[in-house]
């Protein structure tokens, strides 16, 4: 059972599946009981459902007409794998390897990926985690120097790691 619900708060319509005791608005973020909402139709197809709902939406906007005009929801949801360009033929036009990508894509054995992750991994991952030694193992993996020191310098004050006599080391 679906039913196309709307928020009291900003008016925004959105479909909700069987019966739970709260939904939030998906716009303004609202809790809302569910038996409290105005519930504007009842249905069992999810496509009925979205079809009532975008009626209501065109309509609202003073677009019912262009509305009528179109196929219905689930149509539209079909078509729309055949148009446009596809992945591999977007790449290959800009010069790129799809299948590179992919793999790169894939990769099992990525590492941290941000500056910040970078420190942290080598903060866990080194015996003595001096500044010097997360500046070189940060530095072979991207991270400028100075860079290192003032995210450890920030890291120190938001409390994610501490400095001691061996090191740093995380909370």
């Amino acid at each position: 059972m679906y039913a196309v619900v709307g928020c009291s708060n900003c008016q925004a319509l959105w479909i909700v599946e069987d019966r739970p005791e709260t939904t939030s608005c998906p716009r303004c973020g609202q809790r809302h009981e569910f038996e409290r909402l105005k519930q504007f139709v009842r249905t069992e197809s999810q496509d009925e459902a979205r079809e009532v709902r975008a009626a209501m939406l065109a309509s609202a906007q003073d677009r019912a007409d262009a509305y009528e005009d179109l196929d219905s929801v689930g149509v539209m949801a079909e078509q729309i794998d055949s148009v446009g360009v596809d992945d591999e033929a977007y790449l290959s036009e800009h010069g790129l390897d799809p299948d590179a990508i992919e793999a790169a894509g894939t990769s099992q054995n990525r590492g941290p990926s941000s500056q910040r992750d970078r420190i942290l991994d080598a903060i866990d991952t080194l015996d003595e985690p001096t500044e010097t030694a997360v500046v070189e193992y940060a530095s072979e993996r991207g991270v400028p120097p100075d860079r290192v020191r003032s995210a450890l310098e920030k890291l120190a004050r938001e409390g994610t790691i501490v400095q001691d006599e061996t090191g740093y080391r995380r909370l």
